[in-house]
């Protein structure tokens, strides 16, 4: 077994580390959680908006005041994710920084169709599609914001640029030195929007819809590609490289479009589209003692096992894991290229969201609804609020007896080859 995991390790880890440092998907991972505290928001404001034990008046009239909070947060999370592939790209490529987020956010609304609103044949306004700037245009965002930054920057680093004369103040310096080569990246798009419009009589946004993200959000709300994506946040994490980091930066657009679309239809009192959605992997995964859902494993090491090196991890990393945070049982077991461990591991997450995904899709607990909940809300609590049902919080405790039943036995064996090394009982 040692030397099969010793193969496996020298083909993967250089690819994975590869992928670590991989400058869009790092930009990409950043971008998101610039968009996390103010989607988490939103969340907490559909949560309270739409409690299990109000009645439908009290909802509606919840909604009927409070739905802003929501609609500015989690319904334009596009915005807030394009100006930070803007942003943090420029500051990769050592531009600066907010220049680069607006020019980002500028492009991909340009690409953006706006309705007009008639009044007796004539245009009295004009309007953008809050889907546009949700989770329908997610993918369009993000393709728009990279594009438009390495395009800004290559002008920038060229020295394109109006250079001011000292003295000048510096924020009225910098604007006039990002003037040239914004002017020049939002004239690109402009005029792709314009030969979109013009040859094809539609936008690009419905182009990419249809052609690029239906397809992919249809591949990855499948239980299948799911099951491939934690199998290699397993896999890596095995390796001491952070799988969470590697495979989200990679699945997180799907995964974030779905929650999207799960919301909008709870708001609009639909049946959820989807069960693989972000918070589905975040509460019903890492949301049960961290990556690998190891918290009846610390659990079983602290009160079950009687190897003082096991009782001693698992009682400090206790702690930890009722917040999802379990680096200490991965490095202090050590679960790392431990191979005596390596298939509990392994395969307990991938039994367990089976298990979840066939019994939400059976009906007997509800899918989440699309609230983003943080990973750090303990077990049980974490479940309720995802799903807004008690339901939820009752699953993970299957669920976390399941994980203890096919870890047990190899915990056993390690607790065995501990009392037989040395005898740490004394």
């Amino acid at each position: 077994m040692n030397g099969f995991i010793d193969k496996l390790g020298e083909k993967i880890m250089p690819v994975a580390a590869k992928l670590g440092e991989n400058r869009y998907l790092t930009v990409l991972r950043d971008a998101f959680m610039l968009s996390f505290p103010i989607t988490m928001f939103g969340s907490i404001v559909v949560v309270l908006n739409n409690l299990p034990f109000f009645n439908d008046a009290t909802k509606g009239t919840l909604n009927h005041l409070f739905s802003n909070g929501q609609s500015a947060t989690m319904g334009i999370m596009s915005i807030f994710v394009t100006f930070g592939i803007g942003y943090y790209l420029s500051k990769y490529y050592k531009v600066e920084a907010i220049f680069g987020g607006a020019v980002a956010l500028s492009s991909f609304l340009i690409l953006t169709p706006f309705f007009l609103i008639l009044e007796n044949g004539k245009q009295v306004d004009g309007v953008l599609a809050l889907d546009r700037l949700g989770a329908k245009g997610m993918f369009i965002g993000m393709i728009a914001a990279f594009i438009a930054t390495e395009i800004y920057t290559k002008f920038v680093r060229k020295g394109l640029v109006i250079k001011m004369p000292d003295g000048v103040p510096p924020a009225v310096a910098k604007s006039f030195a990002a003037m040239i080569p914004a002017i020049l990246t939002l004239t690109i798009f402009l005029l792709l929007n314009a030969g979109v419009i013009g040859l094809f009589n539609t936008n690009l946004h419905d182009v990419v819809y249809e052609v690029i993200q239906k397809p992919l959000v249809g591949l990855g709300s499948g239980l299948p590609a799911t099951l491939i994506a934690l199998f290699f946040v397993q896999f890596l994490w095995f390796f001491g490289l952070h799988g969470q980091i590697l495979v989200n930066s990679v699945m997180d657009p799907i995964w974030n479009t779905l929650m999207l679309d799960n919301l909008e239809a709870y708001k609009a009192g639909l049946p959820l589209p989807h069960i693989i959605t972000k918070p589905f992997m975040e509460i019903f995964t890492v949301g049960m003692g961290g990556s690998g859902m190891t918290l009846i494993v610390v659990i079983l090491m602290a009160f079950a096992m009687k190897s003082r090196q096991l009782k001693d991890v698992g009682r400090l990393a206790l702690g930890p894991g009722l917040f999802n945070v379990n680096e200490p049982v991965i490095f202090g077991m050590p679960i790392v290229l431990n191979a005596a461990i390596f298939i509990p591991w392994l395969i307990a997450p991938l039994i367990v969201t089976t298990f979840n995904y066939l019994v939400m899709a059976a009906g007997i607990v509800p899918a989440p609804t699309g609230v983003s909940v943080p990973w750090t809300v303990p077990i049980v609590i974490n479940g309720i609020l995802a799903t807004n049902s008690i339901l939820g919080g009752i699953l993970q405790l299957v669920d976390i007896v399941i994980v203890g039943m096919i870890w047990f036995p190899f915990l056993k064996l390690v607790d065995r080859t501990n009392l037989k090394e040395v005898d740490f009982t004394k």
